[in-house]
């Protein structure tokens, strides 16, 4: 039913007269941790009803992977668990987890992404290896998400372009155009709009037209948004975050993605055509936080 709502969003002969953030925020996804997800008593007290639940793989044993795409699974919502390459060693075990997450956890989703380590731990170190590999085909996996790079990726251009990570997008749009599987991409949390609004458009003109997921950052401390911000490699944004950390009166209130989703709520009622499709929260302040944050946003919608 989700998918539905995204293509006809997407391919809709009607044209809205004005995108609210409301609108932005509706359907939204959201990421946990496995020690995050085992901490909370009930996910359908906490989550609206069919929400895309991403579990990020980042130094976590694949038992706690799966413990926690099953608990989630059970409660009723789609679990999008996150396959990094570069931590997966050989084929043997690549077809372990996805068959394990297929048969013991009913996951049909995964968000298939080369991952932070410097070097691989065994035989595959991007995306497009998982997708070549055809073991998310062989069992039967519906949706597939690829990571997506507004502000570039400097562990893969290290030149500072983006030639190679818009290759890598050529090459999975074009793998989507053969695949059964939906497929879409999701970015990297960020915090000024420009530039990812202007990569929405440049993805347009090369030809992708895989609907794009846009990452944001839930409500957060200022220095834990500059942490994780570090930490993942947000590019020029962080300027943003930076800039606020210097104005006494904003450092010691929490960050809110008040002004970034009403700039993406503007740009997409001015550009109804984007493939911008929906908000993938990364709740880095708590997940509370962020979906009691998104329910007042939505209230009476």
């Amino acid at each position: 039913m989700e998918d539905v709502k995204e293509r006809s969003q997407l391919h809709s002969a009607v044209v809205p007269s004005r995108t609210t953030v409301a609108d932005m925020i509706n359907g939204y996804s959201i990421e946990v941790m496995p020690r995050t997800a085992a901490k909370i008593e009930s996910f359908r007290d906490l989550l609206p009803v069919g929400t895309r639940v991403y579990i990020a793989n980042v130094d976590v044993d694949f038992k706690d992977m799966l413990a926690a795409a099953k608990r989630i699974s059970d409660e009723g919502f789609s679990v999008m668990p996150h396959f990094p390459a570069r931590q997966i060693p050989n084929r043997e075990t690549l077809e372990t987890w996805v068959r394990s997450m297929r048969e013991e956890a009913g996951v049909t989703q995964a968000l298939l992404l080369g991952g932070n380590m410097s070097k691989p731990s065994g035989d595959y170190h991007s995306a497009i290896q998982l997708l070549e590999s055809g073991m998310f085909d062989r069992y039967g996996f519906e949706r597939l998400h690829v990571a997506g790079h507004p502000e570039g990726n400097k562990d893969i251009d290290r030149d500072g372009s983006q030639r190679l990570v818009d290759e890598a997008l050529m090459w999975k749009q074009g793998f989507s155009e053969q695949t059964d599987a939906e497929m879409a991409i999701t970015t990297q949390f960020f915090f000024d709009t420009t530039p990812v609004t202007a990569w929405a458009e440049k993805l347009e003109n090369m030809g992708v037209t895989m609907p794009i997921h846009i990452g944001v950052s839930g409500p957060a401390k200022l220095q834990t948004l500059i942490k994780f911000a570090l930490a993942c490699g947000v590019g020029p944004s962080v300027k943003v975050l930076k800039k606020r950390a210097m104005d006494v009166t904003k450092l010691l209130l929490p960050y809110e993605p008040t002004d970034v989703l009403s700039q993406l709520a503007a740009y997409k009622g001015e550009h109804p055509e984007s493939r911008i499709a929906q908000i993938h929260f990364f709740p880095l302040g708590g997940i509370k936080t962020c979906v009691d944050w998104a329910s007042l946003q939505t209230a009476g919608k």
